[in-house]
């Protein structure tokens, strides 16, 4: 895997600084089909071959159920880099369709998945769980946060659930997404396109474009936005 000297040393920070992997982890890497997941599985498949511990990996990605045959596109790009994938079939997306009326669809569509991973990550014997989340998706949530649940906090990089049985990491913490997209289109990583009828029309996607404004509003916003998340003031907040 060719990637830059930038982009090595800030995974590997973030990696060292979270205490990421460990000997003997077996980590269940979540594989959407996105550029993300892809170049997560990926990473670490890499690093496992030079990294001076010794981890297993285990591929996983859940089909939504929104299009026959999607997870056989997300399979034959896995073939074709050389990782190995387990596929869980699931109705969830229309699941998450019918709640409420139709709202909400991805907090519904999400809480499934997650729980999903989460039980499968126990049936697997797995200590941890790898997710594709990046600095913009750090930041996006923080905002999603900020307005929609009124409370500060983010997706952090390596998170302990269930007393310390399973913690989820999220080795691309420091990097832009524009980076790994083109990491991605540099190591011939094709991403396979998103069935979700929701994937440009969510919360997420409308607090990205905020951000996007803000950003040309004041220039080099995200950088400090993404370091105000581990500098807080809190005998200035109520």
């Amino acid at each position: 895997m060719d990637l830059s000297a930038s982009i090595n040393r800030r995974i590997g920070r973030a990696m060292a600084d979270y205490a990421m992997l460990a000997d003997g982890d077996r980590v269940l890497v979540a594989t959407s089909g996105g550029v993300d997941s892809l170049f997560t599985a990926c990473l670490l498949a890499f690093w496992r071959k030079k990294a001076p511990i010794d981890y297993e990996l285990i591929n996983v990605h859940i089909d939504l159920g929104y299009k026959e045959g999607a997870s056989d596109a997300v399979r034959r790009e896995c073939n074709r880099l050389g990782l190995a994938l387990r596929v869980e079939k699931s109705l969830f997306g229309p699941e998450a369709l019918a709640a409420e009326g139709g709202k909400n669809v991805c907090f519904h569509c999400g809480r499934m998945r997650r729980n999903r991973l989460f039980s499968l990550a126990r049936d697997l014997d797995c200590n941890k769980i790898a997710f594709g989340h990046h600095k913009d998706d750090l930041i996006e949530t923080f905002f999603l946060n900020l307005l929609h649940s009124g409370n500060l906090s983010t997706m952090l990089p390596k998170q302990s659930l269930f007393s310390g049985r399973l913690h989820l990491i999220r080795p691309l913490a420091y990097l832009d997404k524009e980076e790994i997209i083109a990491a991605a289109k540099a190591n011939d990583i094709r991403p396979v396109k998103d069935p979700c009828p929701h994937a440009d029309d969510s919360r997420r996607a409308t607090v990205r474009e905020l951000i996007g404004e803000i950003g040309k509003l004041a220039p080099g916003s995200r950088r400090s936005i993404f370091a105000a998340m581990a500098n807080p003031r809190l005998e200035y907040l109520l």
